[in-house]
């Protein structure tokens, strides 16, 4: 096995319980919520989407590819859509405003994570 295909290897290992832990974080915390003049913020999905790309962040960096960043997003989007379609009374994520942002929230972030962790490649030389 080459250099280059243990560290693929490894990154995907390290992804997928990033991703579990990621998915499972986020879902706790993205119903957290304060009401401000009348408002409700949802602070919860905002601090899971912080979490989830400092996550895949730190696998891009780690392992020099974007790859685990992808592993562990399209992982997370997984869990995520599969807890938001259980049936009545076993939902995880509902639709309202702090769900929808966490699920969409989870493509938005992996894309742009993607993007950012690009300049990881290492060079062709």
């Amino acid at each position: 096995m080459t250099k280059r295909a243990a560290g693929a290897a490894g990154g995907i290992a390290a992804a997928v319980p990033a991703a579990l832990f990621a998915a499972l974080a986020g879902t706790v915390l993205h119903g957290q919520d304060f009401q401000f003049a009348g408002v409700e913020v949802p602070w919860g999905a905002a601090a899971a989407l912080v979490l989830l790309g400092s996550v895949e962040l730190w696998l891009g960096a780690a392992f020099r590819s974007a790859l685990p960043t992808a592993v562990c997003g399209a992982l997370c989007y997984a869990l995520a859509g599969w807890w938001s379609t259980l049936e009545n009374g076993k939902r995880l994520i509902i639709g309202d405003l702090a769900g929808n942002l966490w699920i969409y929230g989870i493509a938005v972030v992996t894309i742009g994570m993607l993007a950012w962790c690009r300049r990881y490649r290492p060079d062709k030389a």
